[in-house]
């Protein structure tokens, strides 16, 4: 996320002379689902077979009437470690883990003062591969099946069909047509509410992409955002996406100078001090891949990756900057 902002909210004229302010993305809350396991990197192929239902606890407790379409309601992570994940998300953020036994699967759900914030499922990950470790988003949506439907029309693959999980709702996972891995989820029990992310939480998301404007294009499609084009530098793309009055991700370029990575969302962490947590993440055996920068709201932001390769940005955030799109 690039926006330009200090802690009063500054307008700015996106597209059709509309302008935004922001309001912070919703907490990340409970569980996600084995049935991840397979999707989540690297490009589409053959869809996994569900043995028998899973039994994850509801996205929301008590549960709500909200929906929030085009919102990252949760996300997971699929690593072949998850000793070393609990090990270095726990000191980095100061989460605390559960572990789940998922029809033979190893799988922890992340804690933040007594609340959860993220899933950690196993995988192997053969050297052979194109794939590593990774963090999956998951967008809200009303109707998973007719989602999959617009999503085949406009050129996505299905990595994962459609499938209810009882007391969570129903959810796929697809590739999109650039090759980014995304999931979306009807949740039976609502979704989470729109609340201020605070340090350790998850804060913000970005589709990382060859071409911006024609992915936002696919994701408008999906979700209904309103897409916002900000000012980048380097002839890059920044573009804003939004539905519900609020901004929800963003459509940015990737990087020339890394040929080698693939279209990706990228989602990050709400910290108090990016650099600090930069240098922490590599004293726990991290990477950091963009060293802390000033970002347009006027804090910093880097982007890391833990000991088994999975990448994540980390955001300062004043916390009275909010993301609420005026019209």
């Amino acid at each position: 996320m690039h926006w330009q902002c200090n802690s009063n909210a500054i307008g700015v004229t996106g597209r059709n002379g509309i302008g935004w302010q922001r309001r912070l993305s919703a907490r990340i809350q409970h569980y996600l689902l084995k049935c991840l396991l397979a999707s989540l990197l690297g490009v589409a192929g053959a869809v996994p077979v569900i043995a028998a239902p899973i039994r994850l606890p509801a996205l929301v407790d008590p549960p709500s009437q909200e929906h929030h379409v085009g919102k990252v309601v949760f996300v997971e992570l699929v690593t072949p470690d998850v000793t070393a994940a609990k090990q270095f998300y726990g000191e980095l953020f100061g989460w605390t883990f559960r572990d789940i036994q998922v029809d033979g699967t190893r799988y922890a759900e992340a804690f933040l003062d007594g609340h959860s914030v993220a899933g950690l499922i196993h995988k192997d990950m053969p050297e052979s591969k194109r794939r590593q470790p990774a963090w999956l988003s998951f967008i809200s949506v009303r109707d998973v099946d007719a989602t999959r439907e617009i999503a085949l029309q406009r050129g996505a693959k299905v990595l994962f069909e459609p499938h209810s999980i009882p007391d969570r709702g129903r959810e796929a996972v697809f590739a999109d047509p650039q090759g980014a891995v995304f999931a979306v989820l009807a949740s039976s029990s609502g979704d989470p509410p729109e609340v201020l992310a605070a340090p350790g939480e998850w804060i913000w998301s970005s589709l990382i992409t060859i071409d911006p404007d024609t992915n936002a294009a696919f994701y408008q499609a999906l979700f209904d955002y309103e897409v916002f084009d900000l000012p980048a530098n380097n002839g890059a793309q920044h573009l804003l996406l939004a539905s519900d009055n609020y901004a929800r991700a963003s459509a940015n370029t990737l990087p020339a100078r890394e040929p080698a990575i693939r279209p990706h969302w990228l989602n990050y962490v709400h910290v108090e001090d990016a650099v600090e947590t930069a240098a922490k993440v590599v004293a726990l055996g991290g990477r950091v891949l963009v060293e802390p920068r000033l970002d347009r709201h006027g804090g910093k932001v880097a982007v890391v990756a833990d000991p088994q390769g999975a990448r994540f940005g980390v955001l300062e955030w004043p916390d009275s900057e909010n993301k609420e799109v005026i019209k």
